[in-house]
């Protein structure tokens, strides 16, 4: 069985995630942007696809800016969006981004009615709520990658200070995807030893503070445009994990419903993803320190959800 996947946005987080899931051989691909750049779309797909008698995969691309193209598809990745540029806070694209957003909702809810959708325009955890707004899906088939991406740069960083392979490295990120977000050194291991016992506190402050300016980091460096290659990794990992349902607990950014204490927002959270997305939020016990932090991640999403206009259930930190 072939699948068909979707992705909005052609690009360069887009271009490059499409190309990661051909190489994988094991579904077909639709790249999809708005009309203005639908020879860039048609052009990344034709182009991807003439990589496959080299590396040796028969996937196919189409490239185009009809919103019909979506039809059948099994898992949409959303990427479109205006990206961040130096000194611009994800904050600041909240508003052009949630317009297309909800067109693009509106879409799924026409053409794939049955598929999981994994957002990842920023501010990440509210454009994935504006997607399950704008679509009415059910709060397991869509989800924000945010965790896994937050995660391998904790994980890079831990590695590149002990200087061991990022193989031996486990680590994630709870809250929303930004400044505020939340790295579990406690939970986060070298070979099975908490990082705790490697490092000093000093040390893993740095890292931790490091992990939430990831994001910034590269923007400044790459003066235009925003990072592509570790995002369109974390996608397809994620990707991988629904379609081969390998049941994986990965950090994503879901909706809750009591969770956490939690009820109404997209939050990064450990859930298991499988072939029907979403299929259990793994809660973890937290200490007081942890929960002050995810609380105020909490928050700075809220605020994002109250400019969008976006109701908000009642729901905070138990």
């Amino acid at each position: 069985m072939r699948y068909k996947i979707g992705v909005v946005g052609a690009g360069m987080v887009g271009g490059t995630t499409a190309q990661r899931l051909a190489e994988r051989n094991y579904a077909d691909i639709v790249l999809l942007d708005m009309p203005a750049m639908e020879g860039v779309a048609r052009g990344k797909a034709l182009d991807i696809e003439e990589s496959g008698p080299v590396l040796g995969y028969d996937s196919k691309l189409t490239g185009g800016a009809d919103h019909s193209l979506l039809e059948g598809c099994d898992l949409v990745v959303v990427t479109a969006g205006s990206p961040r540029k130096p000194g611009m806070s994800r904050d600041d694209l909240v508003t052009t981004n949630q317009a297309v957003m909800n067109e693009w909702g509106k879409a799924l809810k026409q053409y794939c009615p049955g598929a999981v959708v994994i957002v990842v325009t920023n501010p990440l955890d509210a454009m994935a709520q504006a997607i399950f707004h704008a679509s009415g899906f059910p709060r397991s088939r869509v989800i924000g990658m945010a965790g896994v991406l937050d995660s391998a740069r904790f994980r890079t960083f831990i590695a590149d200070v002990l200087r061991v392979s990022v193989k031996d490295v486990t680590a994630f990120v709870l809250g929303g995807h930004g400044d505020a977000m939340v790295p579990l050194s406690r939970y986060s291991t070298v070979a099975g030893i908490p990082l705790p016992e490697m490092l000093p506190d000093d040390k893993i402050k740095e890292i931790e503070q490091r992990t939430a300016n990831g994001g910034a980091e590269i923007v400044n460096l790459l003066k235009s445009g925003s990072a592509f290659y570790a995002p369109s990794a974390s996608v397809a990992t994620m990707v991988d994990s629904v379609l081969l349902d390998e049941k994986r607990i990965l950090p994503c950014s879901v909706y809750l419903e009591g969770e956490y204490g939690y009820s109404g927002i997209f939050l990064g959270v450990p859930v298991k993803l499988g072939k029907d997305g979403m299929e259990e939020v793994v809660q973890i016990k937290l200490s007081e320190d942890e929960r002050r932090a995810l609380e105020k991640s909490a928050e700075s999403v809220r605020e994002l959800l109250q400019v969008m206009r976006i109701p908000i259930q009642a729901g905070t930190a138990s």
